[in-house]
């Protein structure tokens, strides 16, 4: 089947329906969900959502935040948009139907978190994802020019190369006309056309074997934008959320929000003692890749699976009140948060590089748009501040809909683009070797390109990744297209990327630390 919209998001977090909300009014809209519109990265989200709000706090303090929190690598005006854009996009999602907790005198009841020098982390309990998915999902259903499109999946995004002409990174005019879907429901590929396209499919964090990220992040955007040649950057730079709920076996390993140290929270070694002050002057409220770092060292070090994070000091009544979802959680394992504390560990959570983007989120290829956490904005640098991620996506969908809403109509649909060739074999042998690759990426990444790095480190995942891309890139060629080998090429992909960016850059800065260079170059770009 061949559809055509005048826009196509591809991805169901914040990113994606902010910007749908936006252009919906102008013309019609697909949200593609690989899943269902629930399950995204933003669902996840605990902390909350930065801006200034309150009368102590201004924008310059935020912006040096983020810019300290960067490392020197953040596209300044990139900053200063954001951080100054920030107001309205919250009024924007109260008027959508997002509810912030407020206290007693109808303020915002605000959060501190590790990086900032304020408090101004706006939220609703420790669930502020839920409530911008759930709210956000309310105002996309009922928008009559929407279509919600849940279980499907797209595989490839269309270009010139599927009218018969040769694509290179650097052949100039690119353009996207849409996307090869597969409906999960039928098993057919479908063909969508759009005059503008948006990626908005998260994160990477599933090419780790311990991750915070929900099953559906597989990189999946960046990776189909890589193939179709546009630029990718800043992939180096994955950040490790220093607090994991360490529980084995679990995938995704629940987050202990980074608002709990804003709150007051303690790390601490199983045997009790404190250790951050060793390793930063702001101790359990530095920026989370010292964190994390510091983390990685005292386990290693030590021989530790994990360590500890202590609120046992702080009054009860008000942890339960902060953190509710934390608290039954935790209780669920046998864990008294208000009696014990928490055991943590490090895992794979948000991707500060992706797909480049200007300052009105356009990709290298016309036409195609690309907003969230896999976009490369320029905003963190070498390390995301906490909680600037959401309101990044809202005022780049802010930008981007405001760039393609006066141009949208100009673009033709490509009509030429031929039907996918659906023609393949697939056998129970093959899915025993995709299910088995898959778990060896986790691994290779896991163990080599981690929090700590090195050329040797590197130089073996390369190897090693190289011969499951031939193995994989055959079996694609010959097997019926599913869900399964398409996450799987693209897991392959983006940890490819990860590595082949890590070994270019040769110095430690931010989320990225290798042994054999630890020192900043002081003349290194993003």
């Amino acid at each position: 089947m061949v559809y055509r919209y005048d826009f196509l998001v591809i991805g169901s977090g914040i990113a994606g329906m902010s910007f749908a909300l936006k252009v919906a009014k102008h013309g019609r809209v697909a949200i593609v969900a690989k899943n269902s519109l629930e399950d995204a990265n933003t669902y996840y989200a605990q902390g909350g959502i930065a801006s200034v709000t309150n009368p102590w706090d201004n924008f310059e303090k935020h912006i040096a935040d983020t810019l300290d929190a960067g490392a020197g690598l953040c596209d300044v005006e990139v900053v200063e948009k954001v951080v100054r854009e920030a107001p309205a996009q919250i009024s924007e999602l109260i008027r959508w139907g997002v509810d912030f907790d407020k206290d007693d005198k109808g303020n915002f009841d605000l959060h501190r978190e590790g990086g900032h020098s304020e408090f101004r982390i706006l939220h609703h309990k420790d669930s502020t994802g839920v409530e911008i998915q759930v709210s956000l999902i309310e105002a996309i259903r009922k928008h009559p020019n929407i279509d919600v499109l849940d279980n499907h999946f797209a595989i490839e995004v269309l270009t010139q190369h599927h009218l018969g002409q040769v694509v290179t990174r650097h052949t100039s005019g690119i353009e996207c006309y849409g996307a090869y879907i597969l409906n999960q429901e039928t098993n057919e590929i479908d063909t969508f056309l759009a005059r503008v396209t948006m990626m908005a499919t998260g994160g990477i964090g599933c090419i780790y074997q311990t991750t915070t990220n929900p099953l559906v992040a597989t990189g999946d955007g960046i990776a189909m934008v890589a193939r179709a040649k546009g630029e990718i950057k800043g992939m180096e730079f994955v950040q490790f959320h220093p607090t994991a709920l360490y529980h084995p076996g679990a995938r995704p390993s629940f987050l202990i929000t980074e608002a709990m140290r804003g709150y007051g929270g303690i790390l601490k070694r199983l045997d009790g003692e404190e250790f951050m002050y060793k390793y930063d002057e702001r101790g359990s409220l530095a920026p989370r890749d010292i964190v994390a770092r510091a983390i990685d060292t005292e386990m290693k070090e030590k021989g530790f699976d994990h360590l500890f994070l202590d609120v046992t000091h702080k009054d009860p009544a008000e942890t339960k009140r902060h953190f509710p979802t934390i608290y039954e959680k935790c209780l669920s394992y046998g864990i008294d948060i208000t009696k014990d504390m928490i055991p943590v560990a490090p895992a794979a959570h948000y991707l500060c590089g992706g797909i480049m983007v200007n300052g009105d989120g356009e990709t290298s290829i016309s036409r195609l748009y690309a907003n969230g956490e896999c976009a490369c904005t320029g905003l963190h640098g070498a390390n995301r501040l906490a909680s600037n991620s959401l309101i990044e996506a809202v005022v780049f969908a802010d930008a981007a809909a405001k760039h393609a809403i006066p141009l949208f109509r100009h673009y033709p649909f490509q009509e030429d683009i031929p039907l996918w060739n659906a023609e393949g074999v697939t056998s129970p042998e093959e899915m025993v070797l995709i299910t088995q690759s898959y778990r060896e990426v986790g691994q290779i990444m896991s163990s080599y390109v981690g929090i700590v790095r090195s050329d040797l480190r590197l130089r073996r995942a390369l190897d090693r990744l190289d011969i499951l891309f031939r193995e994989t890139e055959n079996l694609f060629q010959r097997s019926v297209v599913s869900r399964d080998i398409c996450e799987l090429r693209n897991v392959i992909k983006v940890g490819y990327m990860v590595i082949k960016q890590a070994m270019a850059r040769k110095e430690s800065r931010g989320l990225h630390y290798t042994v054999d260079y630890p020192d900043s170059n002081p003349d290194s770009v993003l």
